[in-house]
């Protein structure tokens, strides 16, 4: 045999036996895969990094992926002309979860304007990310100008009503015996959940928000809403509705609804109302110079160690729902700047005190508190200030952000950096 043919031969039996070896493998791996449970159902590929993947229904470990990459990014489909540079800081610091993307306190009468900016940005960030999950509110507010708003037909016919050619009532979703009424200002009050108008509002923004792509509602402070709802059954039969409507209508089939829950969540028969819950840091005052902040367990109503478990509206059950807690705003106290043991966190509500620190102090702030709630409740997740509206800046900035100073956002804080280092430290997902 010439030396070219006998290479040749022994290149061809050379390939066999590697491609016996191929196949003798893959039998192998046939055969373990359906012991374990059938052929059909081969091992998945390891994951590359955190599964952000849910519809119609949302797993717990989903869920929670998106929990630990959870900022607040208050006004983010209400300002067009930041749209790229916030798109550039989440997608920097590796957001999965915008909480508080659009809303309204009030001035329901601008809501359309918004409506028609904020689909076009939100089409502009799934276009970049479609696992980014947009959060819309529902606060515990209604004013007059909601009397302005026409009612459109397909809402009468989801409550089973006649049809009528009006705008919603102010009047008609307050409570009767004038309770809360003008608490957020004159014309300005709480609503009651126990009224068919104020439900029929709640349906009506949640489906709006639905359809700019939404796919997540955070319901503000339930218990002040429901005092002639006890056993919430208002209450469930608007959020039936509401994700009735997502299960149609939304970008992956389901609505992630929240609110702030002080007493730890609502449950009925076992089931919980939300898919997550959410609260204030409640950070308590350190005695001493530079009116620093620290958390603690117990402290005040905060929710560490406290949220209530059941099954959940996915369906898997849970001795603690996970929730969020986050770097709230309600305002500034009668007493700025001294120590009252109260809500309040040196007399400002809590991203204002964030605010007035140093940068240092922020940063280190952020790694302390991230640290303390993942070590204190394996359930809570601090969520990121991104941008939050201030009541009390030193500087009169009005909004608190993240981002990086720079002349796209010259009045950034310079915490992105470190909100991205942090989550990036995150190995266990």
């Amino acid at each position: 045999m010439s030396g070219t043919r006998a290479f040749v031969v022994t290149s061809c039996i050379d390939l066999w036996a590697s491609w016996l070896v191929v196949v003798a493998g893959i039998m192998v791996a046939a055969g373990t895969a359906f012991a374990k449970g059938g052929a059909e159902s081969p091992a998945p590929t390891p994951a590359r990094g955190p599964d952000y993947r849910f519809g119609g229904r949302i797993s717990r470990a989903v869920l929670e992926n998106y929990l630990a990459r959870a900022v607040t990014q208050m006004d983010l489909l209400h300002e067009p002309e930041l749209a790229d540079e916030n798109l550039r800081m989440l997608r920097n610091i590796g957001a999965k979860f915008a909480g508080r993307a659009i809303y309204a306190w009030g001035r329901e009468g601008n809501q359309e304007r918004r409506f028609a900016s904020a689909r076009r940005i939100a089409a502009k960030i799934h276009k970049a990310d479609p696992d980014m999950i947009l959060q819309g509110c529902i606060f515990e507010i209604v004013s007059t100008e909601v009397n302005g708003i026409a009612m459109p037909a397909w809402l009468f016919e989801e409550f089973g009503r006649p049809v009528e050619k009006r705008s919603f009532r102010y009047a008609d979703m307050l409570y009767p015996n004038g309770l809360f009424r003008n608490k957020w200002g004159r014309g300005r009050s709480v609503p009651d959940m126990s009224r068919l108008e104020t439900r029929m509002w709640f349906v009506y923004v949640a489906r709006r928000y639905v359809d700019l792509g939404v796919e997540a509602i955070h319901f503000g402070q339930v218990r002040l809403m429901d005092h002639r709802d006890r056993d919430h059954v208002h209450w469930r039969d608007m959020m039936a509705r509401v994700r009735a409507c997502a299960a149609k209508r939304a970008r992956r089939r389901l609505l992630i609804c929240d609110a702030h829950v002080p007493k730890g969540g609502i449950v009925h028969d076992g089931k919980l109302m939300f898919d997550f819950h959410s609260f204030p840091l409640r950070i308590a005052e350190v005695p001493g110079d530079g009116q620093r902040g620290e958390l603690r367990m117990g402290y005040l109503d905060s929710l560490f160690g406290r949220s209530k478990g059941g099954v959940t509206p996915s369906g898997w059950s849970c001795k603690h729902l996970p929730y969020l807690v986050e770097l709230d705003n309600f305002g500034v106290s009668r007493h700025p700047g001294t120590a009252a043991d109260d809500c309040f966190v040196w007399g400002y509500d809590e991203i204002c005190w964030f605010a007035r620190q140093s940068g240092s102090y922020r940063n280190d702030w952020l790694r302390y508190a991230w640290k303390w709630v993942r070590e204190h409740d394996a359930n809570g997740f601090l969520q990121m200030p991104g941008s939050r509206c201030l009541a009390a800046s030193p500087d009169r900035r009005r909004q608190y952000r993240a981002n990086t100073a720079s002349p796209a956002c010259p009045d950034g804080f310079n915490q992105e950096q470190t909100i991205r280092a942090i989550w990036a430290a995150d190995r266990r997902r």
